[in-house]
Parts: structure tokens; C-alpha cells; sequence
């Protein structure tokens, strides 16, 4: 097993997607031109891809494909709220598929909102994917989003939460998500730029098991574009339910029970706690469960790169 990413990779291809309503999304190709087909889909929602994420499948096996999703990353307009739902996302990855002339995806992979979007598009289209790999499981409920925004996490990190919450007035906060929602998109953007601070900070605060910054390190700043696009679309995305039907993603695995897949979880991951990952495994007969033991939410943390990369591995051969 690798200790954990592959080498730094460059993109041989990228290019800019126009979706025909308003959308103009960022793509890349990576790897082996010639290779297995595999796609990466980042979490969030909003969250954009990053460099790491090419390196998270072998270069001389795969053809690497990612993008970033509407309104984030390098897609443009950044933060943009318009036709943006879950649907539109299924209707991307559809439209860049045919675009690169890919019959057939051999491995798909997700992250947190990148897993229920991998979840999401293999239900839609089980045809057009051969594998897939989860990581920290989210599947958009109700209940995971209270976990992670009202009374749950906050039971491990409250004074983290006491600052996400205390950005809201006292008599909103029994709705937080919906109270920074109309923050984010008031239209004054030193409001949504602030609001989005306290929400991007709070999320921080709660990917890893241990701290990645040390205490003599400088706090980042999270007032800036990126971050406002991020925390505008998550709020837009969860105060409409993530634009599925409640417990949607589970009521259809019997769609994908013929398409093996990993799920990589970590056994102390806060923002989307193991229960969500055991339940998909329990209704997913040819899935794989993996408990990463000394790991949380990220895939920075060392236990869940290798087996994130020992997952893509397999499906390589």
C-alpha cells in the first residue's frame, strides 16, 4: 500500500465548459490519455478542487478527470446561486462525459458533498459508472445537516459553534443555516463576506482529529471570494434540502447494488459522523466499509489518503 498520494501531477488538458444556462465550468484531464476513465467530484457544495485532489489516483492507470462544480473553484460566475441544484450537477458531469468521449466512468470518486453527488449521478445514470470510492459519507438528510449546524457537533467543539451562532442574532438562531442563508445572499458584500467567514471558520474547526495548523501559526482569513462562493452555495443547497426528495439517496442504492464500491470513513470524523457511511454500506450489498481509526473528516489526514489511494488502486487493475 502507498504511503499515500502520488507525485504532483500537471493537467495535459483543460478547457472551459459552457452549460448553456449561465455556466461556465472549468475541467481538467490528468494522467494517461489512453487510461482508464476516472472521475473526481469535490465536496462542499462550493468547495472547488485542488491539486491534491489528481493525485489521489495512479497517473499511469487513469485518465484523471475533474471540474469544478457550478459557481465554485474556477467556474464561473463565481458563487453563482442561478440554476444551481443537484439536478443541474447530475446534467455536468453528463454533459462534460459525452464532451471528453468517455463511455463509461471505471471509478468515481467523492468526498463529503463529492459523495452524495457520486452517490446522486450513479443513481441517475448507474450505466455510466463502473466503480465507486466514498469518503466521509454524506447523504443530505435532514438530520446530517442538524447534526453538523445545530445540536450535534456543537456537543464536541461548542465554543467553536458558540462563535459560528453567536454571529447570529439571538432570536434566529433556532434556524441557523436559513439565518446565515439570507446573510449570504442580502447583496451587501460586506455582510455576506463576514457571514461567510463565520461559517467557513466554523466548518474549519471540525475537518480534522488533530489540528493541522500549529497554535504559533497566524488564524487564515476566511473573508474572501472563494470562501463567500463556498459558504453561499452551501447555505443555498441545505436550505433547500439539496434539492432532493428526504432520504432520497438511500431509498434508491438498490439502483447501484450491482456497482462495487469503498467507502472510506474516519471513526472520529465530525462533520459527517460514521453512521451515515455504516447505513450506505448496510443497503449497498457489493460495498466495502473502511473505518479509518485515527482520522476525522479531511482527506489530508495520512490514514485516510492511503486508503483512498489503495481504493482507487484496486479498481485499477
Amino acid at each position: 500500500m502507498r504511503a499515500g498520494f502520488y507525485p504532483p501531477i500537471d493537467p495535459y488538458a483543460i478547457g472551459a465548459l459552457e452549460t448553456g444556462d449561465g455556466h461556465t465550468l472549468y475541467w481538467e484531464t490528468c494522467g494517461n490519455p489512453n487510461g482508464k476513465p476516472a472521475l473526481f467530484l469535490h465536496g462542499g457544495p462550493g468547495g472547488g478542487c485542488s491539486t491534491d485532489n489528481r493525485r489521489l489516483f495512479d497517473p499511469e492507470h487513469y485518465r484523471i478527470v475533474l471540474f469544478d462544480q457550478r459557481g465554485a473553484g474556477r467556474s464561473k460566475p463565481i458563487g453563482s446561486l442561478d440554476n444551481n441544484t443537484t439536478p443541474h450537477l447530475i446534467a455536468d458531469i453528463e454533459r462534460l462525459r459525452a464532451f471528453l468521449g468517455i463511455t463509461q466512468f471505471h471509478c468515481v470518486l467523492g468526498g463529503s458533498w463529492g459523495a452524495t453527488l457520486a452517490l446522486a449521478y450513479a443513481q441517475s445514470h448507474p450505466e455510466c459508472v463502473k466503480s465507486l470510492v466514498l469518503r466521509g459519507v454524506f447523504t443530505a438528510r435532514q438530520r446530517e445537516v442538524e447534526w453538523l449546524y445545530g445540536d450535534g457537533a456543537r456537543h464536541l467543539f461548542p465554543e467553536a459553534h458558540a462563535a459560528f451562532a453567536g454571529f447570529i442574532p439571538a432570536q434566529e438562531r433556532d434556524d441557523l443555516v436559513r439565518a446565515y442563508h439570507q446573510r449570504l445572499t442580502c447583496g451587501d458584500e460586506e455582510v455576506e463576506l463576514s457571514a461567510a467567514a463565520h461559517w467557513c471558520a466554523y466548518e474549519a474547526k471540525l475537518l480534522t482529529l488533530m489540528p493541522r495548523t500549529p497554535p504559533a501559526a497566524p488564524a487564515p482569513s476566511f473573508a474572501s471570494p472563494q470562501t463567500r462562493a463556498l459558504a453561499r452555495i452551501e447555505a443555498h443547497y441545505f436550505v433547500h434540502d439539496s434539492f432532493m426528495e428526504e432520504g432520497q439517496l438511500l431509498a434508491r442504492m438498490e439502483t447501484i447494488a450491482h456497482i462495487p464500491g469503498v467507502i472510506v470513513q474516519g471513526r472520529y470524523d465530525s462533520v459527517t459522523p460514521p453512521i451515515t457511511a455504516y447505513e450506505v454500506h448496510k443497503s449497498w450489498p457489493d460495498s466495502r466499509l473502511e473505518i479509518v481509526p485515527d482520522a476525522g473528516h479531511a482527506t489530508v489526514e495520512a490514514g485516510i489518503q492511503r486508503a483512498l489511494v489503495a481504493a482507487t488502486d484496486g479498481f485499477a487493475l
